[in-house]
């Protein structure tokens, strides 16, 4: 018996804060500001919300209903779906790759998270006066880059370990809804400082001239997939944890809604943030109008930006913002090594604590070979599986779904859902969608980035 027929999520709301804690993450909080701010503001926005909307939300589906059928890990759980010797291991590459691209995407997490652990420890060294060490966290630096990288992966492991229930899902039901409450707060008060309402100008009207820019569309659909780490393998995972009768249409809206919120919450704090910097003399545009430290956003402007306030309510701020930026990156990366983790714990002997062991350090060596040549690096990887291995993964899950899936199964695995009815519009209509509609707009998109 496999892993995943033994541990199940213990709740519908323990699934949903888990998946949403997967999709929530530096993803929404640093990706999706960032990319708004590079990409143009409103239109950016509006390409991403038609694109949660039109791929991001039936995919996800697709990759939980493909997850919850083969109840084991992203890589057997496609081979399943195929008729034929070929068919069946063409989805087990395509699953394989899922799993290879979490693992490359966990290695420049880490990086990022742990920048968020330093940037939360630097006011708590600056309140004490240790004003060098302080520096220190704050600056860009290979010593400061390894030891924090070393430190959020051990978190992760921690969580990891622990499995399911006791990990994966106690964390997610204690971190989501405290990360939601902040980010509120955090929106509603730097809306109060002057030269915020220039920032939710540019976020919120949209440059319709812009809509069709091939850099808009690609990020758009990159940050798409990525915001709800479709095509990484992890909903596969989860999906794999949930049991049969759960309503997968019901469930994925909740996770989808949860996490856009998020990253529209964070960027109606962070991208009005920029312009209260801007308007305090910070600069944020080069002469040109493009975004100054586009990757280092969140570590140049804000900072910056709590500096302004003065006195302690500075240091307060700045501790609150950056502690929760780690918990986002802490829910979504236990999903993503839970990926390879789950996958070694079936395919091989190795028991979940070797195995998580193995995870981290495989993602710590290439995570340090990143940080050794983090000009060349870092972008290119956030670039290679973020725009391209993901959509091309997403691709091939809906290929598989919509073509090699019998129907006749797929539809049996959906009558076993509560309050699911298979002659109803929506699900009739589902199958279809992620046949025909979503191939074609994944492959337009790809082609507007191959033309453009």
């Amino acid at each position: 018996m496999s892993s995943h027929q033994q541990t199940h999520f213990s709740s519908r709301i323990g699934f949903i804060m888990a998946a949403a804690g997967s999709a929530v993450g530096v993803g929404n909080i640093w990706g999706f500001p960032t990319q708004a701010a590079t990409h143009g503001g409103g239109a950016f926005l509006l390409v991403y919300l038609i694109l949660i909307v039109l791929l991001g939300y039936p995919m996800l589906m697709a990759e939980l209903m493909i997850g919850r059928h083969g109840q084991t890990n992203p890589a057997d759980a496609m081979a399943k779906l195929g008729r034929s010797q070929t068919s069946r291991s063409i989805g087990r590459f395509i699953g394989f790759a899922s799993i290879i691209t979490a693992t490359l995407i966990c290695t420049f997490y880490t990086i990022l998270s742990g920048w968020f652990v330093s940037f939360a420890a630097a006011p708590l060294a600056q309140m004490a006066g240790a004003d060098g060490v302080a520096d220190w966290l704050m600056q860009f630096s290979l010593s400061r880059n390894l030891i924090f990288t070393l430190i959020f992966t051990a978190m992760v492991v921690v969580v990891i370990r622990q499995g399911v229930q006791r990990g994966i899902e106690r964390w997610s039901k204690r971190l989501m809804p405290l990360l939601l409450a902040i980010l509120i707060l955090g929106a509603l008060y730097i809306m109060t400082l002057p030269g915020a309402t220039a920032g939710l100008s540019a976020l919120l009207i949209p440059d319709f001239n812009r809509v069709w820019d091939a850099d808009v569309l690609m990020g758009a659909l990159g940050q798409t997939f990525f915001s709800l780490t479709v095509g990484t393998g992890a909903m596969m995972v989860y999906g794999a944890y949930l049991n049969r009768q759960e309503n997968i249409g019901k469930l994925t809206a909740y996770v989808t809604l949860t996490d856009t919120s998020v990253a529209f919450l964070a960027a109606l704090m962070i991208i009005p943030a920029m312009y209260v910097a801007q308007h305090n003399g910070v600069q944020i545009f080069a002469e040109d109008g493009s975004l100054l430290n586009s990757d280092t956003l969140v570590f140049t402007v804000l900072p910056a930006l709590f500096e302004t306030l003065g006195g302690y309510l500075q240091y307060v701020i700045a501790i609150v913002f950056f502690l929760l930026m780690t918990i986002a990156g802490l829910t979504s990366a236990i999903s993503i090594v839970e990926v390879p983790t789950s996958y070694l714990v079936e395919k091989t002997q190795l028991g979940r604590d070797r195995a998580t062991y193995l995870v981290a350090t495989v993602i710590t060596l290439m995570s340090t070979v990143i940080v050794f040549n983090f000009e060349q690096l870092f972008g290119l990887i956030i670039t290679t599986t973020t725009e391209r291995a993901q959509p091309f993964i997403a691709l091939g899950i809906a290929i598989y779904l919509g073509w090699i899936w019998h129907r006749n199964s797929l539809i049996e695995d959906i009558a076993q859902q509560q309050g699911a009815d298979t002659s109803s519009r929506f699900w009739k209509l589902w199958p279809i969608y992620v046949k025909w509609v979503c191939p074609i707009l994944i492959i337009a998109i790809i082609a507007q980035l191959v033309l453009g």
